[in-house]
């Protein structure tokens, strides 16, 4: 690994079993936080997983999403979401005792819409009376001349995305909307610096973060808006059906007009990995398939109707080995390969010969081409994350109620007589197992250990899911953990528990 292209990541993550917790960054509350979870609530996050001698926190991608509570909908492929920023933290605030904090409501789900809404508006209020002086400042300037994105990002959020956007438009809009530009430029300064900080906070505890940057965004985005070359419009990617998802999904992103990009040596890419590194550690390569093919989509048409591009199967390995060799060696972030789906032949020994982990989901780990055995957690290839769940799937406690199927195979493999009701001992074991595989990560969402402690969740584990794939429904992506970050750290049980999990030899 230290040989691969991704070598110098690796020395600096370490060659050595990693364990952490995985969550929507969005998914906390605090008392310091206003309606949504928010950057600094990352801080106690961090010392809790000192504690526990866990040195990775997995975080959902924090991109701008304007008023969709999807983080993976971005409308920019570097800003960060203003709507995770710790208000009460904001610099000069101390100055105006007049700007009261705003009164988000804080019931068990995220009322997204309503907290951007009011956020905003705070926001606003708190510009008009530091923003003249900040704009101005040697920071807020070196941060501009450091990311020439961000005033195509701030122009494109006033609106005017409409206009064709050539140099002298821009010119044009910029002196027109100067204002509205500096605001959300601004903006964007401050979630820089907080997130930044908490960067600088976790490596100072020994704790690495791991980001997640969506391998496609937004139709209505400032990128498409800046750079229309790099995107193919006429198609949009999704899914072909599989055994999950019958009728196939149709995702409404643009593809990549690669051949533009490498006019440029991927420029745009390259740009989006380095604003990155100021926050991350590692960092989770969503959809890599799509990097070998993507299934596009005509508009208007059924999922069923797409088809691979390209389309040429022999086309697909050389290609996505291109653009992984130009990623790794572009960063020095490490990145880990979301891998999962019909994976076609060569993307394995692909990730495996540049040094990038895949991710194994335990209950799919079966040699399916025989006659689907689970594979025992010592033979994982090191080169991996190890986890029981992601932010698309069932919980646990769902996976083993509703997945009858899978959920009895696998407790055949463990020797378990299975119950529809997954018991205490048997999620310890689970969970203890995932965090001792030949993977070199083991990392799982925050509420799976939650679930340890009924008390921690809600009673009804339908309420513990993220997202269902393919569903348009308002229960995505505003899922909140039931305890706040003070209660969950300082919740002794669960701590014990958790402890026993990392470091005793055997599960019981």
């Amino acid at each position: 690994m230290l040989h691969s292209i991704t070598g110098r990541a690796w020395k600096k993550i370490g060659i050595h079993p990693h364990h952490g917790i995985n969550l929507p960054l969005s998914a906390l509350h605090s008392a310091h936080s206003c309606g949504i979870g928010e950057f600094l609530d990352l801080l106690p996050l961090i010392d809790w997983c000192q504690r526990l001698k866990m040195d990775l926190i997995q975080l959902l991608p924090l991109n701008d999403s304007d008023m969709d509570p999807s983080p993976y909908n971005a409308i920019s492929s570097c800003a960060l979401n203003p709507v995770y920023l710790s208000l009460h933290a904001l610099p000069s605030l101390e100055k105006h005792p007049e700007l009261k904090l705003p009164q988000c409501p804080k019931g068990p789900r995220i009322a997204y819409a309503e907290v951007v809404t009011l956020k905003t508006l705070w926001l606003r209020a708190y510009f008009e009376r530091v923003g003249d002086k900040m704009v101005k400042s040697k920071e807020v300037q070196a941060y501009i001349a450091q990311n020439p994105w961000v005033e195509h990002y701030a122009l494109f959020k006033t609106g005017m995305h409409k206009h064709p956007l050539n140099h002298a438009e821009f010119t044009k809009l910029r002196a027109l909307h100067h204002s509205e530009i500096s605001f959300h430029i601004v903006v964007q300064y401050l979630c820089f610096t907080q997130l930044k900080t908490v960067k600088a906070y976790a490596n100072q505890k020994g704790v690495f973060l791991m980001g997640d940057l969506p391998i496609l965004v937004s139709a209505a985005s400032a990128d498409v808006w800046e750079h229309p070359e790099f995107f193919n419009t006429n198609l949009q990617a999704g899914a072909p059906p599989d055994q999950y998802n019958k009728e196939g999904q149709n995702w409404g992103f643009p593809l990549y007009q690669w051949d533009a990009m490498r006019k440029t040596h991927f420029s745009w890419w390259k740009q989006r990995l380095k604003y990155a590194e100021h926050f991350f550690d590692l960092f989770r390569l969503d959809h890599v398939l799509g990097f070998f093919r993507i299934w596009g989509i005509l508009p208007g048409r059924h999922p069923k109707e797409g088809m691979y591009i390209p389309p040429d199967k022999e086309a697909w390995e050389p290609q996505g080995k291109e653009l992984l060799t130009m990623l790794a060696h572009s960063t020095c972030m490490l990145p880990i390969a979301e891998d999962l789906g019909t994976v076609p032949d060569g993307v394995r020994s692909c990730l495996r010969e540049l040094g990038i982990c895949g991710t194994k989901v335990m209950r799919w780990e079966t040699v399916w081409e025989e006659d689907n055995r689970f594979i025992p957690i010592q033979y994982y290839p090191p080169v991996s994350i190890t986890c029981v769940s992601t932010h698309d799937l069932e919980t646990l406690t769902l996976w083993w109620r509703d997945c009858v199927g899978e959920a009895k195979a696998f407790a055949a493999y463990k020797h378990w007589t299975y119950t529809p009701i997954l018991s205490d001992a048997q999620r310890t074991e689970i969970l203890w197992d995932s965090h001792h595989t030949s993977s070199l990560f083991h990392v799982n969402l925050l509420q799976e250990y939650l679930a340890l402690f009924p008390q921690l969740c809600q009673p009804d584990p339908e309420e513990e899911r993220i997202n269902i794939p393919g569903k348009i429904l308002p229960t995505n992506w505003t899922y909140r953990f039931l305890p706040s970050v003070e209660e969950l750290t300082k919740h002794k049980e669960l701590f014990l528990k958790m402890e026993h999990i990392l470091s005793s030899p055997t599960p019981i």
